[in-house]
């Protein structure tokens, strides 16, 4: 049994406690929270659960095993660390801190502890996702060409965090799941439109090494809520419809073929393919409970979490990057490659 202390009861911390009691191989101990209200609400739905206001107290308690951290992203660092000095496994919100900088950091002392750090991408675990990464990986799709995702609605306003922040690491994380490769560099460019707020709308592109691109489009200002994402390979393409109460992934046969000449347009000949699509079934168990399994198997295991600590480092990087080049309305930012931004923390 993994006993767990969760610090944070607000929009997410709720969810966090529910599915670690739905796990068997997990219970929980105690919910720090700053809030006396909130607390009261675990008091009352989960009476065994220990509560307080300070979260040293669920540092120093020896019955727990691992922290699940769900407070806002610039706790995130400090947080993970002293858990992680307490000798608890993490499980931490996404993103998963605020800097490159500290995530490297978390890393090695997770490393030095022999400790498991899990990144709450709770995106990648979801049935849809995990079906997508399955196609992908058969070959089916051929070569990947383009990632592109519209991910819009009406709030909700973060105050520590731009909508990159927010919405965009959802699909940073899906894409370093899915596809082949990283990208070598990014493009984004954003507005705010709230006095002394921070950006609510923006675009990202992404280039890589290979013949691929990707592009998300995320805003806090929609009328519409939209979470839809297409995947182009150069065998069959795929509409990832979150919204969709079913068929949220659907596969298309479709695409084009070029026959003749490449080197000139006019030479070539260009075929398109209509075949038929199809909705693959997908597991509709929830993806948080799916991830909390995962995080206990990898404690007793050592394994890597699929979305450990270096996948949590991708993202941030991406969006540190990503930031940057909004701040300079859309300045191309080169990323530096994984393996070396790795080997210069660890230095």
């Amino acid at each position: 049994m993994i006993n767990v202390g969760v610090i944070g009861y607000g929009y997410w911390g709720p969810n966090l406690v529910r599915n670690l009691f739905e796990v068997a191989e997990t219970q929980v101990v105690a919910v720090s929270d700053m809030r006396a209200d909130r607390l009261e609400q675990v008091k009352l739905r989960y009476p065994s659960v220990i509560v307080s206001t300070n979260f040293q107290d669920l540092l120093d308690n020896p019955n727990i095993n691992a922290i699940a951290i769900a407070t806002p992203v610039h706790t995130h660092y400090d947080l993970a660390l002293r858990a992680l000095q307490s000798g608890k496994h993490v499980m931490v919100e996404k993103p998963m801190t605020s800097t490159s900088e500290q995530a490297l950091h978390l890393i090695d002392q997770a490393a030095r502890r022999k400790l498991t750090l899990l990144v709450d991408h709770t995106f990648v675990y979801t049935g849809a996702v995990r079906k997508i990464k399955a196609i992908a990986d058969s070959g089916k799709l051929g070569d990947i060409l383009y990632y592109d995702s519209t991910r819009i609605n009406l709030g909700l306003f973060q105050r520590d965090v731009d909508v990159i922040w927010d919405l965009a690491v959802h699909d940073l994380a899906i894409m370093g799941y899915i596809l082949p490769c990283s990208p070598c560099a990014v493009a984004a460019t954003g507005i705010n439109h709230l006095f002394g707020g921070t950006e609510n709308l923006a675009y990202l592109t992404l280039f890589f090494e290979q013949n691929l691109i990707a592009h998300i489009n995320v805003n806090w200002l929609s009328p519409v809520k939209v979470r839809r994402t297409l995947v182009g390979g150069t065998k069959q393409m795929i509409v990832y419809d979150d919204m969709e109460p079913s068929e949220k992934v659907k596969v298309y046969d479709k695409g084009i073929t070029v026959n003749g000449s490449s080197d000139s347009l006019y030479k070539a000949l260009v075929g398109y393919r209509s075949g038929d699509m199809f909705a693959p079934q997908l597991d509709v168990s929830e993806a948080l409970k799916v991830e909390i399994q995962h995080f206990v198997e990898c404690i007793r295991t050592g394994a890597e979490p699929i979305t450990g600590g270096q996948a949590g480092l991708r993202v941030v990087r991406i969006l540190e990057s990503a930031s940057l080049s909004m701040k300079q309305r859309g300045k191309l930012i080169h990323l530096v490659p994984e393996e070396l931004a790795l080997s210069q923390g660890a230095a």
